[in-house]
């Protein structure tokens, strides 16, 4: 579950190593291991926040995260997954301030005190995209593990070099994402919401069961 309200009580520094040391235990064709992780707290990754704080989005996104007039069934999904989200924080379709106001908070981790932002070879292809999904995907169940919460964030491609140039980065590796860390508010509205799944009969055929 992603979580979009956090406290700001920071996770102890070496169950964050550990996590992050154990994620790479995932799966990788060819062994490749193709993420490159840059974990942030504290000073660096208040610099970083505040440095994109005063720029507007990269005149060009890292990617693009979504394909162009997307169709259905996937247009109605995102459509209705907005709808939820807004309708726990009681924002109306129309109220596009607050609509945008929300957006933002991608930009401050949702006040999550731990930042994690993976980069990968510019070279690579689909197939390693793919690693790097499930390096994430490990480093997320492992943290649900130890109690700590997360959001991943695509939104961080559009703002993709601002943190490549920030954190240095050579020049060969692009950001695929970001991942706020930490402790979720409880009393925050917004985690509430649990997204619905597709019934298996739209994407799943079982043969010879």
């Amino acid at each position: 579950m992603s979580v979009r309200a956090f406290l700001p009580d920071c996770p102890p520094p070496d169950v964050i190593k550990d996590l992050v040391r154990r994620a790479a235990r995932a799966p990788s064709g060819g062994n490749l291991q193709p993420w490159h992780v840059e974990v942030l707290t504290g000073e660096p990754l208040v610099g970083l926040l505040e440095t994109v704080r005063r720029r507007a989005p990269d005149p060009l996104p890292g990617y693009t995260v979504y394909p162009n007039k997307l169709w259905e069934p996937y247009r109605s999904r995102r459509f209705e997954n907005a709808e939820a989200l807004y309708s726990t924080l009681s924002i109306a379709r129309e109220d596009k301030a607050a609509r945008l106001g929300q957006l933002a908070r991608n930009a401050e981790l949702f006040g999550a005190p731990v930042g994690v932002f993976l980069f990968i070879d510019r070279r690579m292809g689909p197939p390693q995209w793919a690693d790097i999904g499930m390096y994430l995907q490990t480093l997320m169940l492992l943290a649900v593990e130890k109690g700590i919460d997360t959001c991943p964030q695509e939104f961080w491609s559009l703002y993709a070099y601002s943190v490549e140039r920030f954190l240095d980065m050579p020049e060969q590796l692009m950001l695929f994402c970001g991942l706020a860390l930490g402790y979720r508010d409880r009393d925050a509205p917004i985690n509430t919401l649990a997204t619905s799944r597709a019934p298996t009969d739209e994407w799943l055929r079982l043969r010879g069961f």
